[in-house]
């Protein structure tokens, strides 16, 4: 069971509030859902949580650890923000192959088996650079699910995914519920969080607006 307190979380960068005294208590097995328009602070929520920024006032606690002080990252987070990077001469698995050496606690056949859920070719050598903009987003979505981790942190999860394959990540998204994990998203696609989240927040101007 995993647990993301935030307490009286605020950000200021030079001067202006993009984080404005936000309290949340998200629990496993939950499905949570973050609305906004750019520059809401959508984004900047889900770097705070993994530990890529620091709050000016406030904390975050992960399972009753206070990120920046106890732990630096969350343990456990497989996590989408923005574009992720990746080795542009490595292919699909080559890549995820060198980011799961980092912590070892997967193999080649999760690697595999990963890439056939979001639709890519384990077995494929075309490098990175050739991919298109979906087969980043499906790889990008593999990285963050391919460990099982306890959270999973998804910011625009179905950008430039065509119909179907929305609905196979929506579908793997769900499983990952069913598993246990605690799961945010933020869409700007309002039928991702209808259709996913069974608790949803609007961000407007920072601050969070229960809906």
């Amino acid at each position: 069971m995993s647990q993301i307190i935030i307490k009286n979380l605020t950000k200021k960068i030079r001067n202006n509030i993009v984080l404005d005294n936000i309290n949340l208590n998200l629990q496993s097995g939950n499905i949570y859902g973050f609305l906004g328009r750019n520059g809401s602070g959508k984004t900047m929520l889900f770097r705070a949580i993994c530990g890529l920024i620091k709050p000016t006032y406030g904390k975050i606690l992960i399972n009753n650890m206070t990120l920046g002080k106890d732990i630096t990252f969350p343990p456990s987070c497989g996590v989408i923000i923005e574009t992720p990077g990746f080795w542009d001469n490595y292919s699909a698995f080559e890549n995820l192959k060198t980011l799961a050496s980092i912590k070892n606690i997967i193999g080649d056949n999760e690697i595999e088996t990963v890439l056939k859920d979001v639709t890519l070719d384990p077995t494929d050598n075309k490098p990175f650079k050739k991919f298109s903009l979906g087969m980043k987003q499906k790889l990008a979505l593999a990285q963050a699910l391919m460990e099982k981790p306890d959270i999973i942190i998804l910011d625009e999860p179905t950008n430039a995914l065509d119909e179907e394959s929305i609905e196979i990540v929506r579908n793997l998204i769900k499983l990952e519920k069913k598993r246990g994990a605690l799961i945010l998203i933020a869409s700007h696609n309002k039928d991702d969080i209808d259709n996913l989240c069974d608790i949803k927040f609007k961000l407007d101007s920072g601050k969070i607006i229960n809906i």
